[in-house]
């Protein structure tokens, strides 16, 4: 039996996102890069591991949490 290759957390963060800058925890006003990266894999696998879409991935991940932290403040929007 081959062993696959399983893309690491590191391969699901766009480019340009340094981890080690992040802060990993989440806030009051919305979720942690943790969080929207968990999320942006499960997306990816959702959609058939299909590479080359890591960006929107994390934007999709990143617009529903958004939108539960929002609903679970009272309805109330999140400041900008």
């Amino acid at each position: 039996m081959k062993s696959r290759n399983l893309p690491t957390d590191a391969q699901n963060v766009p480019r340009g996102v340094q981890t080690d800058v992040l802060e990993e925890k989440g806030g009051k006003n919305g979720p942690s890069p943790a969080e929207i990266r968990q999320r942006a894999f499960e997306i990816h696998i959702e959609r058939g591991g299909i590479h080359g879409c890591d960006l929107d991935d994390w934007m999709q991940a990143e617009r529903e949490l958004q939108e539960k932290y929002n609903k679970s403040n009272d309805g109330r929007p999140t400041k900008k």
